[in-house]
Parts: structure tokens; C-alpha cells; sequence
């Protein structure tokens, strides 16, 4: 006797063998579980600043870097993509070219690179001629994707950034005006002159240095030169920058760490 059998069933979910294109946002993914297969390749946590305006691209990108384990801020327009990539030390950043808010990828960057920023900077766009790659590459940026783009690939070239900016890192010397620091000896010079610093003070100088001409905060400061991930509600920045300024600053030359009034402190050559 013949017997009915209905449909096979379906698997609730399986491994998706391929890439699929979603040609409104300009990415090729996998599903959601499927962007973990990418993994973290550096085994590295980055800190990265995504600027990019068009609201899918920027939630699929942004769940992918969080899912290989980074930390993602995103902004939408170019004025506060300008703002946060001045004011915060990010691992790298993501670029869209065109961007509202009166600033395009393109000018954030030339403007981040006439200030002395080297924040790693991958420019995603769908201008894809090879002068506009071209201009992409001159104006400052380290690397250029155009969409429609895997994530693997957008991931793999963060993680070869992070290489070459870690080995680009690998330096022996901080140089700001006349102020050096030899991070071998341990010996730091402002106009020729020794300047003898305490640990700490020799830390909280180095990671300033690191990060000349933006500004850092507190918490910044207290986490990266004290280790510390809460405020302990005592006055121990203020008590270390201010001996730290009366010894790279307490001679003719001009004044180079300022006090950012509400933000923190900076150190910088501007007036």
C-alpha cells in the first residue's frame, strides 16, 4: 500500500556555504552566525571609529567588527566623524566618501592628516574609477574598498592595517618640538636639557606624547597610565601633570602641555 509523505523538512538553520550580495546596502554577507567563521585575525581587540552614513551598511558592519571582538563607535555624518576622530585615539577607522553634514570622508581626512593624526584610515566607497581611488589614497587614506564589498575582506584589511601601523609603532625615539623621549634609556631632553622624570611621570609623558595635538582625558589617563578602570575620586592626575608641566615646561621654551578646560589635556606646539 502506497503511503503519503509530506515535504522534507528543513533544517532550522546550516552553515551558509556562500556569500550573498545585498545590493541596497553594498555588502556581501553571510548570515549573522556566519560572520563569527571571519574571526579575529590579529587576535588583537581594536578600537575603531566607523563613519558612514547609510544606516544598513553601517549596522551590518558595525555587528561583524563586534562580533570579531572589537569596539566600534559610528556616526552617520562628516562633522561628528571630524569630531571624534580628532578627540579620541582610535586602532583605525572606516571611511565613507560621501557623507552629509557639510564634511566629506575625503576633507576628514586630509584635515586629520595636516594635524599630524596616522590614525590608520580604510576609505569605503562606491566611487570605484581608478582616479578616484587614486585621490582616495592621496588625500591620506592607507587603503581603499569599494562596495559592494565582502566583510571578510573589510575585516582582513583592518587586521593587515593594525600590522603595518604596530610595525610602523615599533620606534626607539618620541619626538614633539625639542622635547625627545628615548623609550630604550629611558631619557628624556627638552631643548638639549635632561630632564629627569619618576615613573610615572615618565609613563603619563609617554602616552601624552603618543597622542600629541588631541586631547585625552581623564579617564583616558587613569586607565592607560594607572591601570585603573573606575575614578578613585582623588586628585592624582592633577598632582602628576602638574609636576610633569613644571619639568618639560618650567624653562624658556614655549609651553607645550596645555589644559583643555572641561575635556582634559593635550600635548601640543600650538599656541
Amino acid at each position: 500500500m502506497a503511503t503519503s509523505r509530506g515535504p522534507p523538512m528543513r533544517p532550522a538553520w546550516r552553515k551558509p556555504d556562500r556569500l550573498h550580495e545585498a545590493a541596497d546596502t553594498g555588502l556581501r554577507f553571510g548570515s549573522a552566525a556566519g560572520l563569527a567563521i571571519f574571526g579575529n585575525i590579529t587576535g588583537t581587540v581594536m578600537k575603531l571609529l566607523l563613519v558612514e552614513d547609510n544606516e544598513r551598511v553601517a549596522r551590518f558592519v558595525k555587528k561583524g567588527l563586534i562580533e570579531a571582538g572589537h569596539t566600534v563607535d559610528h556616526t552617520e555624518n562628516g562633522r561628528d566623524g571630524m569630531f571624534l576622530a580628532a578627540s579620541e585615539p582610535y586602532d583605525a577607522i572606516v571611511m565613507d566618501r560621501m557623507l552629509p553634514g557639510g564634511v566629506d570622508g575625503l576633507a576628514i581626512i586630509e584635515a586629520l592628516r595636516a594635524t599630524g593624526n596616522r590614525t590608520p584610515i580604510l576609505i569605503v566607497s562606491a566611487l570605484s574609477d581608478v582616479d578616484e581611488r587614486i585621490r582616495g589614497l592621496k588625500s591620506g587614506g592607507d587603503d581603499y574598498l569599494v562596495k559592494p564589498f565582502a566583510f571578510g575582506e573589510l575585516l582582513a584589511r583592518l587586521d593587515a592595517l593594525l600590522r603595518r601601523s604596530q610595525d610602523s609603532h615599533a620606534e626607539t625615539t618620541l619626538v614633539l618640538a625639542d622635547l625627545t623621549m628615548d623609550l630604550l634609556s629611558h631619557k628624556v631632553t627638552r631643548g638639549g636639557k635632561n630632564v629627569a622624570l619618576q615613573p610615572r611621570e615618565f609613563k603619563l609623558l609617554k602616552y601624552l606624547m603618543r597622542h600629541a595635538n588631541q586631547v585625552v582625558t581623564r579617564t583616558m589617563l587613569l586607565e592607560n597610565v594607572w591601570d585603573y578602570h573606575f575614578d578613585p575620586q582623588t586628585n592624582v592626575i592633577d598632582v602628576h601633570v602638574s609636576k610633569l608641566r613644571q619639568k618639560i615646561d618650567g624653562g624658556d621654551g614655549r609651553p607645550l602641555l596645555k589644559t583643555v578646560r572641561n575635556a582634559g589635556y593635550m600635548l601640543t606646539t600650538d599656541a
